[in-house]
């Protein structure tokens, strides 16, 4: 409830629920008990976003919203969230929401009521796009005939034609491209609206595209919407366009035939429809016209068993009988020709890297995922979504092995230990991304960083190495010094995560655990804890509340009372406060846990902190008095 503050906010509960649940009668008995001057401020309040009028029009409620913006005054261009579809849709007007929801006496009664046509949500999403998105032909034609604008791009460059395309709603689209819409018009990242009705397998509408001189351009991938349709899998828009004279080339029908074979094997699972595929492109290279061979491999990737791809004809025939060599065949391919940039390129290797441990096959998952990872740290920028993902699905992987390891599960393979030099190569790739995420995050103005990323990225990395603590009494002298050294690396970059939490904060906190379904490591972790203090981690860092790591170590109710004293032992001042005036035995008292129980106070309590904490007690002046060294430790005190 952002906008008012009743003494009894229970109250606004009954107008709320009256225009969720369509209760007019309710919401009219409510309304008419109120002062006149109490209405507006009603109806302008919101609950979790949503005004009563959104919350009335996203579903449908007609009498309710009549009777909030007749009798009630509600403003018809208020905005706020709704979710559709489990996604929230910030900045919603309630046009928009009725457009989207399809309630076609709703965007008469506000279009009546003088709501702006063209409004936008937060994302620059207009009604008529809404209403394109799900199909709703009707209310589409209502708008244009109201004056809506069909070429109004949301902030990705989508405009109503490409949505109606990849959602396949052709009347929309012929109506669309009737009124003169642009069949060329290119989104942020160059596809056009012939790439959607690739990508969703809208044959009708692509050809109705074509028939008004659509292009076949490529995207910021360098994608055709011939490639769209090989790498989504729909076959029958390849063979369309392939067949279509002087439409494309011989290498780029080779190129999508070959490609579609690659999809089959790893998205469809249809060795034999691939290989016929694989075939046809090679009748297509071969064709007693123009040969066109394929290109001269340089080299051979490691991860995927140094396979070759097949050059000639003959060799096709023996793939059948191997279908390890077809799916590294499928990668190899697609690499070619997608490039390392396009994210399907990584995806399905890291995809088979899952199916192999599916399989019981740890060593070969961990190669291809590996491979992946270093695709993605050249080709993406730092902290890239898929790039976490990538790390996370490491760090689950070795938290199953670690906790399994040993064991035989259904799958009937032996899980194997977790080799130190796979767990530590991905702990310093992922030391890298803290290191390039931080310094992308520093060139940003204050005001424009966002943490969220960085610090999902450095809770991963924390993981990896409380992981590798596990390992530090089997290690070797070299292995120990190569731990330690990528430890220290990730303590000196000096990175912080929300709140300005430390990696020290972070490793005696519990609410930084990882989200996962195998939990080889647990936060708080004296372990991890005790390697980033003998590294030169800052026992006595503060985050934005003032909050120490000895702060952090007492925040949770089943404590560790391993990890204050591994803290203590390392320096933590015990008297240090938070900018709320609390030490650590203050948050413990507050549960009923005495600090005696866990150290002897008086072990970890010198001289300088007891002077200090006099001078704060009775509040006496040491500013310019003490060396100015000195100011802020008096001031922690």
């Amino acid at each position: 409830m952002d906008n008012l503050d009743l003494e009894d906010p229970s109250d606004l509960n009954v107008v709320f629920n009256s225009a969720r649940d369509g209760n007019l009668r309710r919401l009219k008995g409510y309304i008419g008990d109120c002062e006149q001057d109490e209405i507006p401020m009603l109806v302008s309040a919101r609950n979790n976003g949503a005004t009563p009028l959104l919350m009335a029009c996203r579903n449908g409620h007609f009498d309710v919203a009549e009777y909030l913006i007749e009798h009630c005054h509600a403003d018809i261009e208020q905005r706020g969230s709704v979710v559709f579809d489990g996604e929230t849709i910030e900045g919603a007007p309630p046009l928009w929401c009725a457009a989207a929801a399809g309630h076609f006496r709703l965007v008469m009664l506000l279009l009546n009521h003088g709501a702006r046509v063209n409004s936008t949500t937060r994302s620059n999403s207009t009604p008529l796009r809404a209403a394109c998105y799900d199909g709703h032909y009707s209310i589409v034609h209502t708008l244009i005939e109201h004056g809506a604008d069909f070429e109004i791009a949301n902030r990705h460059g989508h405009t109503c034609l490409m949505i109606a395309c990849y959602k396949g709603h052709k009347a929309i689209a012929n109506f669309l491209v009737s009124l003169g819409a642009d069949v060329n018009r290119r989104s942020v990242k160059g596809n056009t609206a012939l790439h959607d009705c690739a990508e969703s397998g809208s044959l009708d509408i692509l050809i109705l595209l074509l028939s008004h001189n659509a292009k076949m351009d490529v995207d910021s991938y360098g994608m055709t919407p011939l490639l769209t349709a090989s790498v989504t899998g729909h076959a029958h828009v390849v063979q369309y366009l392939i067949e279509q004279e002087n439409l494309v080339s011989q290498k780029e029908k080779v190129d999508a035939l070959e490609l579609l074979g690659a999809t089959y094997v790893d998205k469809k699972r249809d060795m034999v429809g691939a290989l016929n595929y694989w075939k046809s492109a090679m009748n297509e290279r071969y064709n007693g016209r123009n040969e066109l061979p394929k290109p001269f491999q340089k080299s051979t990737v490691e991860a995927y068993d140094h396979v070759k791809e097949i050059r000639e004809p003959h060799q096709l025939d023996d793939l059948l009988s191997d279908p390890d060599e077809m799916r590294m065949q499928a990668l190899v391919i697609r690499e070619r020709i997608l490039g390392p940039a396009h994210p399907d390129t990584s995806y399905y290797v890291r995809f088979r890297g899952a199916f192999y441990a599916d399989t019981g096959q740890f060593g070969r998952c961990v190669s291809l995922w590996g491979y992946a990872l270093d695709m993605q740290q050249r080709m993406l920028e730092p902290l890239n979504p898929m790039t976490q993902s990538s790390f996370f699905s490491f760090t689950e992987l070795f938290s199953y092995m670690m906790g399994e390891e040993g064991r035989i599960p259904a799958r009937g393979r032996r899980v194997p230990p977790v080799s130190f030099n796979d767990l530590i190569t991905v702990f310093d790739k992922a030391v890298k991304e803290v290191e390039m995420g931080n310094a992308l995050v520093e060139k940003l103005p204050a005001a424009e960083r966002d943490l969220t990323y960085l610090h999902r990225v450095i809770v991963i990395c924390l993981h990896l190495a409380c992981l590798l603590t596990r390992l530090l009494p089997t290690l070797s002298e070299a292995e120990s010094f190569h731990l330690h050294k990528s430890t220290y690396r990730l303590v000196h970059l000096g990175v912080r995560g929300r709140r300005g939490r430390s990696v020290l904060h972070l490793v005696c906190s519990r609410d930084s655990a990882l989200v996962g379904r195998y939990p080889a490591c647990q936060f708080p972790s004296p372990a991890l804890a005790d390697l980033l203090l003998t590294v030169g981690a800052d026992v006595n860092a503060k985050d934005e509340d003032g909050n120490t790591p000895l702060h952090a170590s007492g925040s949770f109710h089943d404590f560790s009372q391993h990890l204050p004293r591994i803290l203590l032992a390392h320096g933590a001042h015990l008297d240090y406060v938070n900018n709320y005036g609390n030490t650590l035995e203050d948050l413990l008292a507050k549960r009923g846990q005495p600090l005696n129980r866990i150290v002897n106070p008086m072990q970890y309590t010198r001289l300088t902190c007891l002077a200090a904490r006099v001078i704060q007690k009775h509040k006496l002046q040491y500013v310019g008095i003490v060396p100015k060294s000195l100011e802020s430790f008096v001031q922690n005190h």
